[in-house]
C-alpha cells in the first residue's frame, strides 16, 4: 500500500509535540527534528511492505526532505512537494490543497481536518492525526489495518 504523509505540524513542529532527539550532525547541519515515533513507525510500515510518500505542500526541496529523513536513519521512496505537486495538479481540472490520487496514493495521513474534507469531497482516504494524540503512531497502524 503507498501511504503519504505530510510534514509541516503532522511530522514536524517545533512546540506542538514530542520529537525525536537530534544528534551532532543534524544539529551542525540544520536538520529539522521529526516527531517522536516517526523513525519506528517507518520502520514498521517499510516491514509490512507499504511504501512511504511524503506529500507536502512546502517549498523545500525534493533534496533536504530526503536528507533530513536519511539523517535519522529511515528511508522515504518518494517525495511530492509544492512544485511537484502544481506542475501535476495544473494539468487537472480542479483546485485542492492535495489529491493523493493523481500519485495513486492508498492513504493520505495529515493534520489538516481540511485535507480531511478534499478526500471526502474528492474521494481519496485519509488518516487525520491530532498533534495531541499521543499515540498516533499505534492510531496509524490500527486504522491502515482497517
Amino acid at each position: 500500500m503507498k501511504i503519504s504523509f505530510d510534514l509541516d505540524d503532522t511530522l514536524i513542529a517545533k512546540n506542538k509535540f514530542k520529537l525525536e532527539r537530534s544528534n551532532l550532525l543534524q544539529k551542525l547541519f540544520g536538520i529539522e527534528r521529526i516527531r517522536e515515533g516517526t523513525v519506528d513507525l517507518f520502520k514498521e510500515l517499510k516491514k509490512q511492505k507499504h511504501t512511504i510518500y511524503i506529500y507536502t505542500t512546502s517549498y523545500r526541496s525534493e533534496l533536504r526532505i530526503k536528507c533530513m529523513f536519511y539523517s535519522y536513519g529511515i528511508s522515504v521512496d518518494y517525495i511530492i512537494n509544492q512544485q511537484k505537486h502544481l506542475s501535476k495538479i495544473k494539468k487537472e481540472n480542479f483546485r485542492c490543497s492535495k489529491f493523493p490520487p493523481m500519485f495513486k496514493i492508498d492513504i493520505h495521513i495529515d493534520d489538516s481536518l481540511g485535507v480531511e474534507l478534499e478526500g471526502q469531497k474528492y474521494g481519496f482516504q485519509t488518516i487525520v492525526i491530532s498533534e495531541t494524540d499521543e499515540n498516533w503512531t499505534q492510531t496509524i497502524l490500527d486504522k491502515i489495518k482497517d
